[in-house]
């Protein structure tokens, strides 16, 4: 029921999922306004079932509050589902705050995670990075940026197949004294427990694919996605309007069409899906409020990666090796600046 035009994206993305990939769907929300949807679609040979609940947490309501005073919404039902082990998998595109709260109350986190992370995939000239945090945490000490690294660098790994991922954190300059205290004290971490550490990375980094993880807080982190989202979306729109306002632009846009389309791809947040919640003990995937039939897909497809490929066990090892050499509780030096 989460989205801004809930529930027929939503069910559009699951019906198609379960045609592609024989995926079994669990539908939570109200039955029939979900039937409903499905009728229409003629799916009643998939293997999909409506779980129902008695409300929603909605997308302008305090997370914590609607979580509490609505045990049975959508968002809680599907959270529980995950947690007593009747689906592998949560995607929601409702109420984010809502989302992390729900798995963390019943998925709980990860042993050794003192902090889960939203991470998002962002489209570079080598692929994509993943960006963790992208805005469950707004103030973060250095040993939390040093668990974003290690679940980001297992994701990147197992997910995306890149044997060796290069780490970097987000920093005001690529030389090591630059950075506010929690990056430099971050970087001191990262540098003696991170595999392929490059060191700092600036924004410019990103889109030419400098590292295949970038670890930030969450504050810098959303403010770098709505961004990047952002300009995507202008740059797209801006080609259209000179192409539309010139003639022999317009002829030269006929050529350049699938060129054009792919550069459209690339870019397009729902060719990714959603953000994954790394750190809760199940896979839980958040998606945008205005996410579409593909988004709901593809998130779908990101979800059934993460189960498939047993990421969470494979991060948990690696979480597990640190915390042995009590790495994840050491604090660094203070870093004192000047200017």
């Amino acid at each position: 029921m989460g989205g801004d035009h809930a529930p027929r994206p939503i069910v559009e993305g699951a019906v198609t999922a379960a045609r592609e990939w024989g995926y079994d769907i669990l539908l939570v929300g109200y039955p029939d306004q979900l039937r409903q949807e499905l009728d229409r679609l003629d799916a009643g040979s998939l293997s999909i079932r409506v779980v129902p609940s008695d409300t929603v947490v909605t997308m302008d309501e305090s997370p914590a509050q609607g979580c509490r005073q609505k045990p049975n919404s959508s968002i809680m039902v599907s959270a529980r589902l995950v947690a007593g082990n009747e689906a592998d998998a949560l995607v929601s595109a409702g109420n984010s705050g809502a989302t992390m709260a729900a798995a963390l109350w019943h998925m709980r986190r990860l042993p050794h995670v003192s902090r889960p992370a939203i991470t998002t995939f962002l489209p570079t000239m080598k692929g994509l990075c993943v960006l963790a945090d992208a805005g469950a945490n707004v103030d973060c000490k250095p040993k939390h940026l040093l668990q974003f690294a290690i679940m980001g660098r297992q994701v990147m790994k197992s997910v995306f197949g890149r044997e060796n991922p290069k780490v970097g954190i987000l920093s005001i300059g690529e030389e090591p004294s630059k950075g506010n205290e929690l990056t430099l004290a971050a970087s001191e971490l990262l540098r003696k427990h991170v595999s392929n550490f490059i060191g700092n990375v600036e924004g410019r980094d990103i889109p030419k694919g400098m590292a295949d993880v970038v670890v930030c807080d969450g504050f810098v982190g959303n403010v770098v996605l709505k961004f990047a989202e952002g300009l995507a979306e202008a740059l797209v729109s801006l080609i259209k309007e000179q192409i539309s306002s010139h003639p022999l632009a317009q002829l030269g846009g006929l050529f350049m069409k699938s060129s054009l389309q792919e550069v459209k791809k690339k870019t397009d947040y729902a060719e990714y899906g959603g953000a994954p919640l790394l750190g809760v003990n199940g896979v839980c995937i958040i998606c945008h409020g205005k996410s579409n039939r593909k988004a709901i897909t593809n998130a779908l497809r990101v979800a059934g990666q993460f189960v498939k490929n047993d990421t969470n066990r494979l991060i948990q090892h690696e979480l597990q090796k640190h915390h042995a050499g009590s790495v994840l509780t050491e604090e660094p030096t203070k870093v004192h600046l000047t200017v």
